[in-house]
């Protein structure tokens, strides 16, 4: 079975898509729901607040399923009626699918974009030793005041954290990460990434370039496959925890132990996890990019 511009789809039966459904709700909906009741009672997070408003995907869509473009749900129209990217199945009023015909021209460019990013990344080597400095150089010479995390004590003195920034040869290759160095700190970075220089700086070490996955799965959505999104945010989560860990605050009493970078044996420690989740990110990124070009080719721009 075939529709436009698309190789054979896939047919799933509801048994099987339900499952996964209910399998990866099951997965996010904790992350969801502790966000959701730390709102309504006005508490802020440093490290989980970052998933939820730095990323700004509302939190009840990470609980949407959706297989991605080429595939068909059996009896899925009690659960996708008056979706706008959901139509029924030529012949098959039960059945839906993600008609290619209906993704909008932003989601297509943005398709096009993330794959030539996701391409250039993976073809690169990773540039390990950053250490997670770029927390400490968002505080450089900075106010209690206008500290981001400002709530939250330092475990580092004000000279020890000058001296990790200005003995730490700041290499930092991520211009979402960058903008955020105070002035004085920018300087001291081996390069000035900019928003226009996506494609020539970042790289697969980069803990924000793997965080970011989520942000690209999320952009697709529901064109890609939830699963990928899930998978993404999960992975986003547990790089967030360390990116914390590794900074200059006293996360202790909210349970996260410091990775000691500004020691030998701290930033073994965070080269260690900084290559396992740069191992774990390829196959992510390599299905997202797959997912990319798969919405290319169906609308007939791969």
């Amino acid at each position: 079975m075939t529709g436009p511009g698309s190789a054979a789809l896939e047919r799933y039966g509801e048994a099987c898509w339900k499952s996964s459904a209910a399998a990866e709700r099951a997965a996010v909906k904790p992350w969801v729901a502790a966000h959701r009741g730390r709102r309504a009672r006005g508490e802020r997070h440093p490290v989980y607040d970052f998933l939820f408003e730095y990323y700004s995907f509302p939190p009840g869509r990470l609980l949407r399923y959706s297989p991605g473009i080429g595939r068909i749900l059996e009896n899925g129209r009690r659960d996708y009626a008056g979706s706008k990217a959901w139509s029924p199945y030529a012949g098959r009023p039960d059945d839906v699918w993600l008609d290619p015909g209906a993704v909008p021209p932003r989601v297509a460019a943005t398709a096009e974009w993330v794959a030539k990013l996701l391409a250039v990344i993976g073809e690169r080597a990773g540039l390990f030793g950053c250490y997670g400095l770029h927390e400490w150089a968002m505080l450089y010479r900075q106010g209690i005041g206008d500290r981001r995390h400002r709530d939250w004590p330092l475990r580092v003195s004000e000279a020890q954290l000058e001296d990790a920034v200005e003995r730490g040869a700041l290499c930092c290759t991520h211009h979402d990460a960058f903008r955020f160095f105070t002035d004085a700190a920018r300087p001291l970075n081996r390069g000035q990434p900019g928003p226009e220089a996506r494609l020539a700086n970042e790289q697969p070490a980069c803990l924000h370039a793997n965080m970011d996955l989520y942000k690209w799965s999320y952009k697709l959505s529901p064109w890609i496959p939830s699963l990928l999104l899930t998978e993404a945010f999960l992975l986003a989560a547990e790089i967030r925890e360390v990116d914390m860990r590794a900074s200059p605050y006293d996360l202790a009493g909210l349970g996260f132990s410091p990775i000691r970078i500004e020691t030998e044996h701290g930033r073994a420690q965070y080269e260690r996890l900084q290559r396992d989740f740069a191992a774990r990110a390829r196959p992510l990124r390599e299905a997202i990019l797959q997912e990319c070009r798969k919405i290319s080719a169906a609308i007939g721009r791969g």
